[in-house]
């Protein structure tokens, strides 16, 4: 049996396409694909989902990630997408 090597997950290198699936927005991000996976089962991240296929917005994404910023200031930070109970 032959062992599998772990191949670490690289940023994403050029610009992304405007709709991503689960792939380039793993490599979009620099994270692994199991974490996207948990972010969508926790309805974390915007996604659409086509079929069984996943797409994400990559404007989306970037105001998602903007809406996470982690600031020094004291001013109340505004949410893009309300949460859910």
């Amino acid at each position: 049996m032959k062992k599998r090597r772990k191949v670490l997950q690289r940023a994403y290198d050029g610009p992304p396409p405007e709709v991503m699936d689960i792939k380039a927005l793993a490599q979009y991000l620099g994270m692994g694909r199991s974490k996207i996976y948990a972010l969508i089962r926790e309805r974390k991240v915007p996604a659409s989902r086509i079929g069984r296929q996943y797409r994400f917005s990559k404007a989306l994404v970037d105001a998602w990630l903007k809406e996470r910023l982690i600031t020094r200031s004291e001013e109340p930070q505004y949410t893009l997408f309300p949460r859910q109970k």
